[in-house]
C-alpha cells in the first residue's frame, strides 16, 4: 500500500507492506486524516521531542533511525477483523478511534514505523476495543476532527471553570480554535481570543469567540480584565492573600501557542488568582518568573491528550451536532501533496486543519 513516511525531517510517498491485524485488532481503510501541529513538530524537532519524552517518561516517542508514518487524527472504514474479535461493528462501517494499539507493549499510532502505520497511509490497524462507529449523518471530514477536539475537550476540563469564569485563549491555531469551540459548546463567556493573524482572528469569531484582539494594536490583558470586571460580589473570584478581593470574575487563560515567552507574558499580565492551562507544545527551553506567579497565587497546569472517556464524550457531542466546527476545515490534499501542505501550515495563517484523503 502507499504511505507517507518521514525520515530525517523529510516526507516522501512510498510503497510499504500492508499491516496485519493481530488478536483483538481490525484492519481499517483510511478515509481522512488530519495533519496535526505535533506532526510538524515531530518532523522539525524529532530529536528534541525524543529527548523530552526520554527525560520525562524514560522512553523515546519515535525511532528516528527508521521511517515514521504520521497520522493520529483519522476516520476510516472497517475492512476485516483479526482473530479473537467480537466483530460488533459491521464491515464497511466508518469508525473513529483513539490512536493507540492495546498490545503488551502499547503502540501510539502516528509515531511508529510502517509496521504499525499511522493514518498517513491507505490502511491501518486499530484495536477493536477502542472503535467508535460513525453514524451515517456525520460527515467524514467532521468525524476526522474528533481527536484534536478531544485534546481541546480535556484542556477545557483541566481548567475546572468556575461559574462566571471569563476565559482568555492565547493563540488561534487549530488547538486554540478547538478550545474556543468547546468553550462555546459549554456556554462559557464572554470568550476573549488573541492572535496576531487577521485570518486566525476571523476563524476565532466564526468558532465562537465573543471578543478577538490583535495584540499588535490593543493590550489583550486589558481587554480581558475589562470583560471580567464586575461589581457583583456573588460573581467575583475568591480573594488571594496579597491582592485580596478584586472586582473581577474568575479568570482562566489557555496558552495555545507553544513558543518561548508566552507563559511569562501570562504570568505578568494575568490578574491574581488566575488559572493558566498550557496546551501549546514548546519544543525549546523556556523561562518564567516564579516569584511573580507565587505573589499572584497563579495556578499553572499543563495538559496532554485525553482519556478514552473524554475521546468518546467528544465524539458524542460532535455526532449530536453540539459542536459547530466546520470552519476549522481549510483544505484537503492527497498523499503526494502532504509535503506542500506541511509548508502551508508552517507559513499560511489562513489554514487551520488540512485533511489527507488517501484516494486523491
Amino acid at each position: 500500500m502507499r504511505a507517507v513516511v518521514m525520515q530525517d525531517g523529510k516526507l516522501r510517498v512510498e510503497e510499504v507492506a500492508e499491516p496485519v491485524a493481530g488478536a483483538g485488532e481490525v484492519l481499517v481503510e483510511v478515509l481522512a486524516c488530519g495533519i496535526c501541529g505535533s506532526d510538524l513538530h515531530c518532523a522539525a524537532h524529532g530529536a528534541e521531542l525524543n529527548a523530552a519524552t526520554r527525560t520525562a517518561l524514560g522512553v523515546e516517542l519515535m525511532d528516528l533511525a527508521r521511517p515514521v508514518v504520521f497520522g493520529h487524527e483519522f476516520v476510516g472504514r472497517v475492512v476485516s477483523y483479526g482473530p479473537g474479535t467480537a466483530q460488533r461493528i459491521p464491515i464497511g462501517s466508518r469508525v473513529v478511534s483513539m490512536p493507540a494499539l492495546l498490545r503488551d507493549q502499547p503502540v501510539y499510532l502516528g509515531f511508529a514505523g510502517p509496521e504499525a502505520p499511522g493514518a498517513y497511509a491507505e490502511r491501518i490497524v486499530l484495536s477493536e476495543a477502542l472503535l467508535i462507529e460513525v453514524p451515517e449523518d456525520v460527515p467524514t471530514e467532521l468525524a476526522a476532527l474528533t481527536e484534536p477536539l478531544a485534546v481541546a475537550y480535556r484542556t477545557v476540563a483541566k481548567a475546572e471553570l468556575a461559574q462566571h469564569a471569563v476565559p482568555f485563549v492565547v493563540g488561534c491555531g487549530p488547538i486554540g480554535l478547538a478550545v474556543i469551540a468547546i468553550l462555546r459548546m459549554r456556554g462559557c463567556g464572554p470568550i476573549i481570543a488573541a492572535d496576531l493573524s487577521p485570518e486566525r482572528r476571523e476563524l476565532a469569531r466564526r468558532l465562537g469567540a465573543d471578543v478577538v484582539v490583535d495584540p499588535a494594536v490593543d493590550d489583550p490583558y486589558q481587554v480581558w480584565m475589562a470583560a471580567a470586571a464586575t461589581d457583583d460580589p456573588d460573581k467575583m473570584a475568591a480573594p488571594t492573600t496579597l491582592a485580596g478581593p478584586l472586582p473581577l470574575c474568575p479568570t482562566v487563560a489557555f496558552e495555545c501557542v507553544g513558543v518561548p515567552g508566552i507563559i511569562q507574558q501570562l504570568v505578568a499580565g494575568s490578574p491574581a488568582g488566575t488559572r493558566i492551562v498550557v496546551a501549546g507544545l514548546c519544543m525549546t527551553t523556556d523561562t518564567f518568573e516564579p516569584a511573580q506567579a507565587i505573589l499572584k497565587e497563579l495556578d499553572i497546569r499543563f495538559v496532554l491528550m485525553y482519556t478514552p472517556e473524554e475521546f468518546a464524550a467528544t465524539f458524542a457531542h460532535l455526532a449530536a451536532g453540539e459542536l459547530e466546527v466546520a470552519p476549522l476545515l481549510t483544505g484537503t490534499v492527497g498523499m503526494d501533496a502532504v509535503a506542500d501542505a506541511f509548508e502551508r501550515l508552517r507559513t499560511s495563517p489562513a489554514d487551520a486543519k488540512i485533511l489527507i484523503d488517501p484516494t486523491l
